[in-house]
């Protein structure tokens, strides 16, 4: 409010000096250091304050009663504490889209153009990351719910938050195996695969948590392979998944079946790393 308050201030200043204002990307340029330092950790944790309010709404009585009562204010003019929590990303990208529509008004060459693009280059990297923090923080999020669901306890466990980390695909499939050394008939069993930027995890869905049965650096150790599958005598979307180094230090190799083409293609495609 006191940057804002101190931005609006300014502007008043220059139209106190005439009515028509013949620049505003100086007042802008002098302010960009203050509303970087405040904007972006403000939109990053955003998401937080949203989970605060809906967790307090459903589980206190009292905190749903005296928002109301003060949503209802005349002040508010009918609008929510979600709505005002907003403004500061919508005033932000709101700035940049005004002061564009100024530029296409301003004279070319002259200083007030330049510093117009100075300025709209400044907001529009605030702007960019804000998004970035706020993609960020959902990929941390995202790690911590999983790690939350995953269970190594039948392999050597990795710390799955890390700052540079983030899920790039993940979903079931089907893994062929013989039941037992004295039979070669193949059967097929349910397996979960997590792809991550850096890592594989290859899990069994056992009720809401995943029991890891195996994992691997991608893709520095994970290669995937075609599959004859009518010589072989295979499912049609059969592909093999090869890990060079697992959990256990040894290579493995496993024969996954997709339930469709089109999956079978997206995951080896992701497995290769063509994205």
């Amino acid at each position: 409010m006191a940057a804002s308050e101190k931005f609006l201030t300014d502007l008043e200043n220059r139209l106190g000096e005439c009515v028509l204002i013949s620049e505003v990307g100086d007042i802008v340029l002098q302010h960009c250091r203050r509303f970087h330092g405040l904007y972006v950790p403000y939109v990053t944790n955003m998401m937080y304050q949203e989970t605060l309010i809906k967790q307090q709404l459903q589980q206190n009585r009292h905190f749903m009663y005296a928002l109301k009562k003060l949503e209802s204010d005349p002040v508010c003019q009918r609008q929510t504490l979600k709505s005002f929590l907003v403004l500061p990303f919508q005033r932000i990208t709101r700035l940049k889209l005004l002061m564009e529509t100024i530029l296409k008004l301003t004279e070319p060459n002259s200083d007030s153009f330049s510093n117009l693009e100075k300025a709209i280059a400044a907001i529009h990297e605030i702007v960019s990351e804000c998004d970035k923090g706020v993609r960020k923080m959902k990929q941390i999020e995202e790690l911590v719910c999983l790690e939350m669901l995953l269970d190594f306890s039948r392999v050597k466990a990795v710390p799955v938050i890390k700052s540079s980390r983030f899920l790039v695909h993940e979903g079931p499939l089907e893994q062929l195996v013989v039941e037992s050394s004295y039979s070669c008939r193949p059967s097929l069993i349910s397996v979960h695969l997590h792809l991550f930027n850096d890592l594989l995890i290859v899990s069994s869905k056992k009720d809401q948590r995943f029991v890891v049965e195996d994992h691997a650096e991608f893709i520095t150790h994970v290669t995937v392979k075609t599959l004859n599958t009518e010589i072989l005598g295979l499912p049609p979307n059969s592909f093999l998944l090869h890990l060079a180094e697992s959990h256990s230090g040894q290579p493995t190799a496993l024969i996954l079946v997709a339930q469709t083409k089109a999956d079978k293609e997206t995951w080896m495609k992701m497995l290769s790393a063509e994205v």
